[in-house]
This record gives C-alpha cells, structure tokens and sequence, in this order.
C-alpha cells in the first residue's frame, strides 16, 4: 500500500469538512459564531450501500462556509450509516473529508491503491454519485461527490 499524499495522486483540494453530531441544534450554536450561519435541511437517504448491503437512514443536515470550504454538521436521526456507526463507537467531531471529482469509479482504484474501500455509496442518477471510504487505523472517512 502506497504512503503518498492524497493530492499527489491528483484529487483536487478538500472542499468540505463534515463533521458529525450528537445534536444538531446545539452544533450550529456551538459553530456559527465561528464560521456564521447555517442552512439546514433533513432527508432520507435510502437504498444507500452500506457496507455491502442496503440501508437507508434520515439525515439532519446543516451548512457553513469558511471561505471556499464548506461545513458539514450531520445528526443521524434514524437508521444505518457512517454517521450511526460513528456515534454509537463514542465518536463526535471531524468525520469526514470530501473532495468534488468528475467521476467516482475512476477514483475508486486509485484510492483502493492507497487501502481505502468503500463503506457508503449511492448513486443519485447517472452523474451525481457520493462515496465515503474507509482506511484501516485512519478513522477519518474520505468522501468523493460527483454532481454536475
């Protein structure tokens, strides 16, 4: 397994910080004076894959911006995810990093070369896809977001 960084290997630079909560109100209170006001919505995500099977959850989302960075905060509200997995495994903070790319099969081989795999994915429609991987002892995920 390859050690070179992420950009080396051509991903564009991160564009969001997603970081996942246990209460998704007292997050935008604890964040927006640091990074102003959030949008949020709620939405179900179903017929995700979800480490090799199907599964669908409800999702709180909310959104800030730090320059060209975007703010990710995430509650779990129901049913199963890397949101849930991290919650119940004691986490709250920082989970993932997403980087916008033209096509997420492409990336997929490459990013299995540096050992991260799939747990998370669904695709939209025939361009817009998402995908969180997963490396062994790293326990940030990696998002990758094809969306036209």
């Amino acid at each position: 397994m390859s050690q070179q960084p992420l950009q080396a290997i051509g991903l564009p630079p991160i564009d969001q910080v997603g970081f996942v909560v246990r209460d998704i109100d007292a997050a935008i209170a604890q964040y927006e004076p640091l990074f102003g006001p959030f949008s949020r919505m709620e939405t179900p995500i179903e017929g995700a894959t979800y480490r090799g099977r199907k599964a669908d959850c409800e999702l709180k989302i909310a959104f800030g911006r730090s320059g060209n960075l975007e703010i990710e905060l995430i509650e779990c509200v129901s049913g199963e995810g890397p949101h849930r997995e991290f919650i119940d495994a004691g986490g709250e903070g920082m989970h993932h990093l997403r980087f916008r790319v033209e096509d997420v099969d492409a990336w997929l081989p490459k990013l299995k070369e540096l050992g991260y795999d799939p747990v998370w994915s669904k695709r939209w429609s025939a361009d817009t896809v998402f995908c969180y991987l997963q490396r062994d002892g790293d326990p940030t995920l990696l998002e990758l977001l094809q969306m036209p």
